[in-house]
């Protein structure tokens, strides 16, 4: 007999109190959750949370049962909430982990302190508030000494948000320093979640450096996470792997074999109601239209994933889908429209403090409108700015604020923005000379 078969079948029994169904109700949620059924782990739970819009019912129920609900009801509204663009929800989730938080610290219960600081994480990293994540992770795993599942899931989400803050080398060296415990372990979606991690990360660095071997490694690491997502029944996240997939050969040129890829993690998005994550396989697929120069079907596409992104709370996913929908105005030649696109995906990144994001929309700027002014005849008046004159502009606030972040460095500048050391000298000297003041003096080398 399964676990929720024995659980649904102990629910029945006449004889349990308030507690001890709640208890269940709490075991039994977590077992839905554990394959991505969210919506039937709500249900479950609808005896104590009947919707929600409205807090857990919490009367006649133990201080530590209640933390339980209330811990159950907040990691529900995370993913809920993130899936079907409900607003505010992960403040609400926040609140409501946050709340069962206190009770176990008052408690002392250091397994539900961890799980509660680890789902808290998780709706930090959500809303794009990387630092916050990270210090809360790291704050977990001082008290996370022995190897656990609980150990595992924070490592993981460590690695994760490391990943999405741009620090791809230091997500690697965690994922790698912690293989052993993730082989250990026998829980499946995790293990699932550490090869897809670790393949998201290689193919990251593999963007970024070239070397084929992280390629390869990439497609050997979706290939393990979508066996242990099958073996552990998670459709979601077997969804996730098929879009990854299908962005890696993408990327390769395998174009029509990235649509299979797609079409597959679509039809699970759909069937699973998750409207989000169908927002980014179409974001995916207008990246291969665009490398297909279907460029029509790439900005109807891309124009539907912002329009549902925009609507939701998952920021970064939407600087990328507006990006994306930028390029494919360009390419239609609309280019005050992209124009525009590129400011807004720019201020996005500026509002959740976003450099790198904000690196890789101004070098899409750059490649996608910068080097077709020559077409457009005549100025074209964009906010009182020509087309030339609002790239210089954009060109110039992200240069002056890379120097900042570098404090002067044009090495570590010129590293944030994506570009070669030369070029973005080359910059300095002939369009932004006002911005040399910001650079730290040039060292002469000693003659040997």
């Amino acid at each position: 007999m399964t676990l929720k078969a024995s659980l649904l079948r102990e629910l029945v029994n006449p004889n349990l109190s308030v507690g001890g169904r709640a208890e269940l109700c709490c075991e039994l949620a977590r077992d839905f959750e554990s394959k991505g059924e969210y919506e039937d782990a709500r249900e479950v739970l609808s005896g104590l949370w009947p919707r929600m819009d409205q807090r857990p019912k919490l009367a006649g129920l133990d201080r530590g049962v209640a933390g339980e609900v209330l811990l159950r009801a907040g990691v529900l509204t995370g993913w809920i909430g993130s899936n079907h663009q409900v607003a505010d929800a992960q403040e609400k989730a926040k609140n409501l982990i946050s709340e069962s938080l206190a009770i176990f610290e008052t408690r002392k219960y250091k397994k539900k302190i961890a799980e509660a600081q680890i789902e808290l994480a998780l709706c930090y990293w959500r809303t794009g508030e990387y630092n916050e994540a990270s210090d809360l992770l790291s704050l977990t795993l001082k008290h996370l000494t022995a190897d656990s599942d609980l150990k595992a899931k924070a490592i993981l989400r460590s690695a994760i948000v490391q990943q999405h803050a741009g620090r791809q080398s230091e997500a690697l060296r965690i994922l790698t320093d912690s293989a052993a415990l993730f082989e250990k372990i026998n829980n499946q979606t995790l293990k699932g979640c550490y090869h897809q991690t670790v393949a998201d990360v290689l193919e990251n660095l593999w963007d970024a450096e070239g070397p084929k071997d992280y390629l390869d490694r990439a497609l050997v690491e979706y290939a393990a996470a979508s066996y242990h997502f099958e073996q552990a029944e998670h459709r979601s996240y077997l969804a996730n792997v098929e879009n990854n997939l299908g962005f890696l050969l993408y990327k390769v040129n395998h174009c029509q074999e990235a649509h299979e890829h797609l079409d597959h993690a679509r039809r699970i998005f759909s069937m699973l109601k998750d409207t989000n994550a169908a927002a980014q396989v179409d974001e995916t697929r207008a990246r291969v239209f665009l490398k297909e120069k279907r460029n029509t079907e790439a900005e109807r596409v891309a124009r539907a994933s912002v329009r549902t992104l925009e609507t939701s709370d998952r920021q970064a996913l939407l600087v990328e889908a507006l990006t994306t929908h930028a390029k494919a105005l360009a390419r239609l030649e609309n280019y005050s429209a992209a124009l525009s696109t590129f400011r807004r995906a720019l201020d996005l990144c500026d509002r959740i403090g976003d450099v790198n994001g904000a690196a890789q929309v101004t070098l899409s700027v750059f490649r996608e409108v910068g080097d077709r002014m020559g077409i457009v005849e005549g100025p074209k008046p964009v906010s009182g700015l020509t087309l030339n004159e609002q790239v210089r502009s954009l060109e110039h606030d992200l240069i002056k604020r890379a120097l900042e972040e570098a404090e002067g460095s044009v090495t570590y500048a010129a590293r944030s923005l994506g570009m070669p050391y030369q070029a973005l000298t080359y910059m300095l000297r002939t369009r932004h000379q006002d911005l040399i003041k910001e650079r730290t003096p040039v060292r002469r080398r000693s003659r040997k």
